[in-house]
């Protein structure tokens, strides 16, 4: 676990959670704390998925039908929900991820190679 502050973390841009949630699920089935944990694992520690967001978050993936939810036993032998991704969910993040790609690629020739030093 790293020893990095709070404060010191990156913030999520807005429309950023959803994206994560998606690719997090390519992977499989997972409960929300595992998608959380999932995301700051892949990060290396940069993102962390508060709880107040994430779950808003996943009910609103699952009505617009991009995820589904089933309850099932966790690897520490609780209930929970396990959200997977749907077809128009597959289809939703190969769309985001595209235009995710395009905005890093813009904000890059802003920023221009000299922003890399600083």
């Amino acid at each position: 676990m790293s020893t990095r502050e709070k404060n010191d973390r990156l913030e999520l841009l807005q429309g950023t959670l959803d994206l994560l949630i998606l690719r997090t699920l390519i992977l499989g089935p997972q409960h929300g704390q595992g998608i959380a944990r999932a995301v700051q694992r892949t990060s290396q520690e940069e993102l962390l998925v508060e709880h107040g967001a994430l779950y808003p978050a996943l009910q609103r993936l699952e009505q617009r039908g991009w995820i589904s939810a089933r309850w099932g036993t966790s690897s520490n032998n609780r209930k929970a929900r396990f959200y997977s991704l749907t077809a128009a969910g597959r289809r939703q993040l190969v769309a985001e991820t595209a235009k995710w790609k395009r905005l890093v690629t813009a904000i890059g020739r802003i920023l221009g190679p000299e922003a890399e030093g600083t």
